[in-house]
This record gives C-alpha cells, structure tokens and sequence, in this order.
C-alpha cells in the first residue's frame, strides 16, 4: 500500500519543527521512520504533514554525570557507546535487527511508546528522564509520568522528545536485562529490567521493571521491596519472581496464555535479579 498525499518540511532546529507542528494539527514527526513508515503506508495514521527532525540539531550524545542523548540518535551508535549505561548496552543489541537499529533512533522509541519496547523500560528501570519542548517551553518528565499506555504518553500538542537523560552506573550497583522472544528480532512476550546497589552486603535502591506483558513500564513494587535490604540469595530471587508473575495481569494471545505469561515473567525477574546481584559485588 502507499501513504495518503502529505506535506513535508525539513527542520533545520527544534524551533523550527515546532513552529511546523503548530502549523497543522494533523503533523506528525518523523526521525528513523522504523515504526512510522510501516503505519504509513498501511494508512494506519494519515498525518498531512510530516516534520523531519534528522537536521534539528538533536544527534548527538553528551556526558557529564548524566548521558544526554539527542532524540535523533540511532539506537546502533548508542549500542556501541562505552558510556552509556551497562543495562543499556545489554538490552540495544536485542532491540529488533542491526538493521532496523541503524536507523531507528532512541527518541523515537520512547515517544512511540510501544508497551514492547526495550527502551523506555531500560529508562524507567535506571531512573532516566524524558526532555520534552514544545510551544509552552521546556520540560523534563519521569517515565512513570510519561508513559500512559500502549502509544500514548503526556506529551501535550505540539511537543516533542528532544533528549532523553540516563544516569550512568554508580559504584557497586549491578543491573540485568532480560527478555524472552519466540524468534531472535520478534517483539519479546515478556521482559525485565533490574537496577541495585550491594552495600554493606545487602541490595539497595532496587528498582525492577517490567514489559511487553503490561501496557507500560511498569514497576514491581512488592518485589523490589521483597529485595530491599537483604542479602539477596536464590531463594530471596526465586520470591521475587513469584510476587512478579503475581502482580502481572497480562492478556493471552495466540503465542501464550496469561497463565504462561506470568511464570515467564516471574522466571525473568528471578535470573534478572540474581544477575544484577552477582554484578553489583
């Protein structure tokens, strides 16, 4: 199939793409394409005018403390930063193909919102920051004020993901990613982001998040607070699991019922967190 007829600018600065967005409430903006381009052209969205960010000034990445990573960096180069977080370095190479990596970008991913999706789960699980700028100004957003449900975050209109903000591994913390999909590439049924700290022999500041059988990345308080403070032993992971696949109410599909889901889910999050564990020592 092929697109609906649209207009298309250019912009030469973040300025400019809102002033064009502004300009017609049916814009849509448009950076890798990886996810867009497909629903385009099977007219699942139909926007009059798309806005290119890739000459918007919004490529590049910068370190001082905080990883700053322009919306328009490709998810590849951000693979292969030395700086950025581990979990991150972890979770990119299993986010769709090479291929698709090399031109989907990290802003993208989280404005797009897909409740499968890698990132936006690595950037709540690490405590990280959407920078949004829009014709109110500029904001930063926590992922759990972000992300709404499957594609639908709290950007107002007009606004776009110009940055997002993750926070670089602090001494004695250890992180884990795990998911599991039918076929190398395939969105995940289920996965697992794990952040801690080991100090004094015990877990600290444990942070686990979970998707793709939730609507967004969502956080497993009762087992975080299951792991906080103790010494985290097989036993100790093998609870959290079992709070995890409790706290998961995910709906069945053709590739697994909710049940399955669940037990998948509690799995990940006990190998996930006795990985972190190991790392944090």
């Amino acid at each position: 199939m092929k697109p609906v007829a649209f207009e298309y600018v250019a912009a030469r600065s973040v300025e400019e793409a809102i002033a064009a967005l502004g300009r017609d409430e049916d814009a849509t903006p448009i950076a890798g394409g990886q996810s867009l381009v497909p629903a385009l052209n099977m007219r699942l969205v139909r926007p009059t005018l798309l806005v290119d960010l890739n000459r918007a000034g919004l490529g590049t990445i910068e370190s001082n403390g905080v990883l700053r990573v322009g919306a328009t960096v490709r998810q590849a180069t951000l693979e292969h930063d030395l700086r950025a977080h581990p979990l991150l370095r972890e979770a990119l190479p299993l986010v769709g193909h090479f291929v698709t990596r090399n031109r989907g970008t990290v802003g993208g991913s989280i404005a797009h919102a897909d409740g499968s999706a890698e990132l936006p789960v690595c950037l709540a699980a690490v405590g990280g920051t959407i920078v949004a700028e829009g014709p109110g100004g500029r904001r930063e957003i926590e992922p759990d004020a972000f992300f709404v449900t499957h594609f639908l975050t709290t950007l107002r209109p007009g606004e776009l993901v110009v940055a997002t903000l993750w926070p670089q591994s602090e001494e004695h913390e250890g992180s884990a990613f795990e998911e599991f999909a039918l076929r190398a590439g395939d969105y995940a049924l289920s996965m697992v982001a794990v952040v801690l700290r080991r100090v004094d022999g015990v877990a600290q500041n444990v942070r686990i998040r979970v998707g793709a059988v939730t609507d967004r990345p969502t956080g497993i308080t009762g087992a975080q607070a299951a792991l906080e403070g103790v010494s985290i032993t097989a036993a100790i992971a093998q609870e959290a699991g079992r709070i995890a696949a409790a706290a998961v109410d995910p709906p069945g599909s053709i590739h697994a019922t909710p049940g399955y889901l669940r037990a998948l889910t509690g799995t990940l999050v006990e190998r996930a967190v006795l990985r972190a564990w190991e790392r944090a020592g």
